[in-house]
């Protein structure tokens, strides 16, 4: 398992002053998917909005593998599915609801 302490300062800062990452999943994607990223527990998590036959997130699920980009960086990564019902869930929400706090990124049921 990747811990931020394996991820560049650089990447680390930038997640911090900036609200969207690029991703793909896999390694047979072009283009990068800019998404919503957290920090939690010096581990990164991000989460798909619809789990699509062919999104980054199914993708990672089948290869384990993709890259982030931020920036003009790339960075190789390993991706993994995190439970539903994983006691760390909680943090990523509430991490997330600290992050994206701005009222276009609020979502009320």
């Amino acid at each position: 398992m990747l811990t931020t302490q394996d991820f560049p300062t650089d990447f680390q800062n930038y997640l911090h002053q900036n609200t969207l990452i690029g991703i793909k999943g896999g390694r047979e994607r072009g283009n990068f998917l800019n998404i919503w990223m957290v920090e939690v527990d010096g581990r990164y998590f991000s989460r798909s909005w619809n789990k699509s036959t062919r999104s980054w997130f199914t993708e990672f699920l089948r290869s384990g593998e993709g890259q982030i980009k931020y920036g003009e960086n790339v960075l190789d990564v390993l991706g993994q599915q995190l439970f539903p019902n994983d006691p760390v869930q909680e943090k990523i929400n509430l991490a997330y609801l600290q992050k994206y706090d701005q009222p276009e990124n609020i979502f009320l049921r």
